[in-house]
């Protein structure tokens, strides 16, 4: 690699057309200009796409089948960035998400990957931090990004938040198609590491993961089907734990066992929901017994690199006032945006109501939230502000993942 690397992003979309038009929208916001952005998606996601006012600027291609490890794959072959990282459709970065990803590979030329926080459906908690993995894929949580990793573990790629270089990707031969869902990333992260590339933690390279609805889940999360959980785990352990195949999975019947049993009696499920999910579980099992793995088929170099955009998003503009101003206040960040702005609106309200954050659909980041109410689980649950003292604290909470420079603030009310 000479000179700067560039990024291409990969958003792979399967039955999901709204979530992903979101994720392109906040990835144009980026403050990264060199950016490259490729959707693999069906049809519905690829119509989406070529509504978009950048459609222009977007390789694409067809996703024939729900396989997300196969459509990553497609999306690097079309891929001519030096890195290329990864982001779910129900993902949306924030706008400083790409530089600090690129900023991390030209910094360190040896390094070969890299993953980092992604923040919960409420805009506030954290969903995922640093973490890592073993070869029967069980998780554990480090304490910071340089906490020792747990002895024959690795340190976990999130899979909507995560980037590779791309001659590693070359080496390794991109995702293993066997984890149609479920486990592509931790496969990728245990081959990694064997193969002796660095992966590093990024605290400032911060996405948000809505966990939109899919055939597999509801939208608040209640399992539709097991099967592909069953059958990509099975052929995981397989490939990464044969000897503790068996044990392994009667470990995953029962913890999914327990799971349901939660389920039930928050009176998400019922009883027939659960015999069902189970059954589904059994059958992806037997599947995944049987689902070839490890095969790796050479990934071609993409073509001409396509950025997004000539120039970074921006300004950065804040605009805030009550919430119940929020028609007016709404209609004057969807202006601003058409305008060419990245727009941060907060709407307070007199409560000590919980803060929450989203990307919206009209394009500009939205945190509503009580002003004496708290932003971080850290916080008292009630805390005496004044309206622009609060306004200027969460500015200054959100500025180091949201804003590339200083952001105009335009507070409306008293």
């Amino acid at each position: 690699m000479s000179g700067r690397p560039r990024l291409s992003v990969v958003v792979a979309s399967h039955g999901r057309p709204i979530a992903l038009r979101r994720c392109l929208l906040a990835l144009s916001q980026s403050t990264l200009a060199d950016l490259e952005v490729i959707v693999v998606a069906d049809a519905a996601g690829l119509d989406v796409a070529a509504g978009l006012p950048f459609a222009g600027r977007l390789k694409t291609a067809l996703q024939g089948e729900a396989n997300l490890a196969q459509a990553r794959n497609d999306g690097i072959a079309r891929a001519a960035g030096d890195v290329v990282a990864f982001l779910d459709d129900d993902a949306a970065p924030e706008p400083t998400w790409a530089a600090e990803v690129l900023a991390a590979f030209a910094g360190d030329p040896g390094l070969g990957a890299a993953t980092g926080p992604v923040i919960g459906r409420n805009g506030i908690s954290l969903q995922w931090g640093p973490m890592a993995v073993d070869r029967q894929g069980r998780d554990a949580r480090l304490g910071s990004g340089d906490t020792p990793l747990p002895t024959g573990a690795v340190r976990k790629l999130h899979g909507t938040n995560m980037a590779i270089r791309r001659d590693v990707l070359d080496h390794l031969g991109g995702f293993d198609t066997a984890f149609r869902y479920y486990l592509d990333d931790t496969d990728l992260s245990l081959r990694l590491a064997f193969a002796g590339h660095s992966a590093a933690w990024l605290p400032r390279a911060q996405v948000h993961h809505a966990f939109a609805a899919s055939p597999r889940r509801a939208a608040d999360r209640v399992p539709l089907s097991l099967h592909d959980i069953g059958a990509s785990t099975a052929a995981f352990l397989r490939k990464h734990s044969p000897n503790e195949l068996d044990e392994a999975l009667s470990a995953l019947a029962g913890d999914q066992r327990l799971r349901l049993f939660r389920l039930a009696r928050r009176r998400k499920i019922g009883a027939r929901d659960i015999e069902r999910l189970l059954d589904s579980l059994r059958a992806g099992i037997e599947e995944g017994r049987r689902r070839p793995v490890g095969e790796h088929a050479p990934i071609p170099q993409g073509a001409e690199f396509m950025a997004v955009r000539d120039v970074p998003g921006g300004p950065d503009e804040v605009l805030a006032g009550w919430r119940f101003r929020a028609a007016t206040l709404r209609a004057e960040a969807e202006r601003r945006v058409r305008d060419g702005a990245r727009v941060s609106l907060f709407l307070l309200e007199p409560t000590p109501r919980a803060h929450r954050v989203a990307f919206t659909d009209g394009g500009w980041w939205e945190q509503t939230g009580g002003l004496y109410g708290r932003s971080d689980r850290d916080m008292p649950r009630f805390q005496a502000w004044r309206p622009r003292s609060r306004l200027y604290a969460e500015v200054e909470r959100v500025a180091p993942q949201r804003f590339a420079t200083p952001p105009i603030v335009r507070f409306h009310g008293a």
